[in-house]
This record gives structure tokens, sequence and C-alpha cells, in this order.
């Protein structure tokens, strides 16, 4: 189902995150299954409806910004990840279990640059994750382009996201193309899940692909691929679009 059509790229990568990432039931991620522009980062505190966050820093919720912003930018079929709260989602998942790693075996041995397959083995939980890799890569980019991530240009910025993706910059204890899968992942799931969780303000990402959300009448609309479904999503708190 589609609500309206939607660039070849943006279309690609919401296929690909929702088979990955369900919009309301996700396992193992965040905490929800557990309870192009060229602009610079926006400034802290922005993300959502003057929110203010609890656990990140001002240095890490700009580089949060900063990174979300290109790996989700806003486009003319909807709002980027900045836009729909996913750095709110983030923070909020930091005070949640997911954040401390409550409902995860974190005993050794911790195996850094383990398989995919064999699930997170670092000793880190994800909110001792974000802080270390943060300031990690913020040190990095001060060694080579004499700025923290966030105040580098929009194409310097995804320049290194690349770089950390395929695991070209060697940081202490911190494996690079780690900490990018988990912060894209967190991002498709801040920007996809439930509005109650923080991110997908108004809905919007479910609005601009077509899904249902929580609604419970639309099982006759499933088998009619490519038909346009003409009700507005539901969150799971029963707010409308």
């Amino acid at each position: 189902m589609s609500s309206k059509p939607s660039s070849p790229s943006r279309r690609d990568f919401l296929r690909q995150s929702l088979v990955a990432v369900p919009a309301v039931s996700l396992l193992g991620t965040s905490a929800i299954a557990q309870t192009q522009s060229g602009t610079t980062a926006a400034p802290a505190g922005t993300a959502g409806s003057g929110y203010s966050p609890r656990y990140f820093t001002a240095p890490e919720w700009e580089f949060l910004q900063a990174a979300v912003e290109r790996l989700i930018p806003a486009n003319e079929d909807g709002p980027g990840a900045v836009e729909a709260g996913v750095p709110e989602f983030l923070d909020r998942q930091m005070e949640a279990a997911y954040g401390h790693g409550s409902l995860w075996y974190m005993q050794g041995p911790f195996v850094p640059d383990a398989v995919p397959t064999l699930g997170y083995q670092l000793r880190f939980t994800p909110r001792e994750f974000y802080r270390k890799g943060i300031a990690a890569i913020d040190g990095w980019c001060q060694q080579q382009h004499k700025q923290n991530f966030a105040a580098l240009p929009a194409d310097q910025r995804d320049a290194i996201l690349h770089q950390l993706e395929k695991g070209e910059i060697k940081l202490d204890d911190i494996p690079t193309a780690t900490f990018f899968a988990q912060l894209l992942t967190n991002t498709k799931e801040g920007y996809f899940a439930d509005p109650m969780y923080g991110g997908n303000k108004q809905m919007a990402a479910w609005k601009m692909i077509g899904f249902p959300g929580a609604r419970a009448d639309y099982a006759d609309w499933i088998e009619q691929p490519g038909k346009v479904y003409p009700f507005g999503p539901v969150s799971i708190e029963g707010a409308k679009s």
C-alpha cells in the first residue's frame, strides 16, 4: 500500500527498513519490544517540541541530530529523522531497559569483531556504547578536521558516516562498523515506531508510506496491492492522523 508516489531512493530505503524493522513490534533491539539537504545540524534541543535530553549531553545531542539528519534527510516525500523526533526516541531509550541492557546477557567473553550472526558481543550497554562512541568519533573529527562531527558540512558528515559503515575509521575499543549499524538500526526504529516512544511525530512516517498503524480493521486492504489505503493511521494510544 502506498499513499503517494515517492522517489526511488526513498522508496528502496523504506522497503529495506520495513523488512528489518517492523513499525509496531521490534524484537531484541530498542525498548519497543521491551515495555538530501545540505544544511548543518540543527541546534541542540530542536528535536521534538521543546524536548530536552535526559541522558545525552549537549555535544552528544548535537552529534545525534547531525548524524540522523544525514541518515534520513527530509525531502518532498516526508520529514527527516530530526523532524520526526528520532533524537528524542534515542534519548528516551537510553533511560529505558534497552539503554541499560537490563534484559541482555552482559557477561563475558566479549568479542569486538564477532560476526553479525552471533549478535551483540561488546561489553558496553547501549547507553555506554553511544557515550563512548560519540566521544571517540568527535575526537577523531577534531584530529582530522579541527571540528566536532556536528559542525562539519553535510558532505563531510556523509563521507564520515560511509567510513564508519565500512569500518575504515579505527578507534580504541569502538568497532566503528558496529557503532554505525547500531545508530542506523535505532534511527530506523525511531522513525517508524509508534509515536508513544518519542519518534514518528504525528505519525508522519506511517502516513508517508500508507501504513495503517494500530488499526484493527484493514484486513480487506491487505490483498489489494497498489491500491491507496483511504484512512489515516492510528497509534497504539488511539491518536489519529
